[in-house]
């Protein structure tokens, strides 16, 4: 199959790639910055030839992208999380789908795959996360961005468009060209001390996430839709496993619940003032502290995706940031000189 990702030399679009020329899929990248191509595509030894530059709310350049094309992966999206850039990460992502997704859908390709969010359910207090729940509001830009998006792919599955939405946890793992959100998360605990408060931490390996994607687009036609997760970890869990990873004494910081969240409802006041790109917002600390977990049982069950041990994805992870430099050998204690798990 000839197979369009968008977002290509992206985390999640990168590791889909790959998965796809894997499975013996012809692949063609999407990509704003074709010089990144090569920096992120050597880690997985692969050489991406087919490479079309434009913007995934660029009409003309996405349907030209389209061209040829039996399917399409769009994992492309805007993520900016400074107040100035709320409009323009509503209406980027917004545009984005409906150029992306509707020119597929125009174009008649027999799969369209689109990657939503777990987050798309959550609303605080809410029950465990499913694709069977009502689509939320979304507090902030990003999330009503996909939740409009959601909305917008569902009624073309509900006209009979071949659309198999994923819907992710927090996406981690190695090889990461940002590095993420969730990655970067991580990156600043291993530096600073481990915060602990309630809840936890819900995760998906970006390439069992890729796994998923390349199944998804091999299904026959209807209206798929799959969660993609590991068990939820609480955070002083999350802090343990990742102490017995590297041998190390993880410095702890307790922090309860109803504290974050008020910092994160004070952030939202001080974003109107100073603006940053850092994930202190009442939405984040919502999520960060009340996640109410999700079931992917189904997906395992019904499509035989294994989503691989928590464990391995964070030792693969951490091994991965000390050796691209983002961790120091004293802040990986022992993995700077275990071997990798594996892909």
């Amino acid at each position: 199959m000839k197979v369009l990702v968008t977002g290509g030399t992206g985390f999640t679009g990168s590791h889909t790639a790959v998965a796809l020329a894997a499975r013996g899929h012809d692949v063609r990248l999407m990509v704003r910055d074709p010089a990144k191509v090569d920096r992120v595509f050597s880690a997985h030894n692969f050489s991406p030839t087919d490479i079309v530059v434009g913007d995934m709310t660029d009409a003309d350049a996405v349907d030209a992208a389209l061209a040829g094309c039996d399917g399409v992966v769009h994992t492309a999206a805007l993520v900016d999380l400074r107040r100035a850039a709320a409009g323009v990460v509503e209406e980027t992502n917004q545009r984005g789908v409906e150029v992306v997704v509707g020119t597929a859908a125009r174009r008649g390709l027999d799969s369209i795959v689109h990657v939503s969010s777990l987050a798309v359910f959550f609303t605080p207090g809410g029950p465990p996360l499913s694709p069977l729940l009502p689509i939320a509001p979304g507090a902030t830009a990003y999330s009503r961005s996909k939740a409009t998006a959601e909305r917008y792919v569902r009624r073309l599955q509900e006209q009979g468009v071949p659309i198999r939405i994923s819907y992710p946890a927090g996406i981690v793992g190695p090889d990461d060209p940002g590095p993420s959100a969730l990655n970067n998360g991580l990156i600043a605990y291993m530096r600073g001390g481990w915060l602990l408060t309630s809840s936890g931490l819900q995760c998906v390996d970006v390439r069992d996430l890729a796994t998923l994607h390349a199944t998804l687009l091999e299904l026959p036609a209807g209206p798929h839709r799959y969660s993609a997760a590991t068990e939820m970890l609480t955070w002083p869990e999350f802090h343990d496993m990742c102490c017995e990873l590297t041998g190390l004494r993880l410095r702890r910081i307790p922090v309860p619940g109803p504290v974050l969240r008020a910092a994160g409802t004070i952030g939202d006041v001080v974003k109107r003032f100073h603006d940053f790109d850092f994930p202190l917002t009442r939405d984040a600390m919502e999520v960060t502290t009340r996640w109410p977990g999700a079931d992917t049982a189904r997906t395992t069950a019904e499509l035989g995706v294994v989503f691989r041990d928590r464990a391995d994805t964070f030792r693969d992870t951490l091994q991965w940031m000390y050796r691209a430099g983002h961790l120091s050998a004293e802040q990986v204690g022992k993995l700077a000189t275990t071997r990798e798990v594996g892909p």
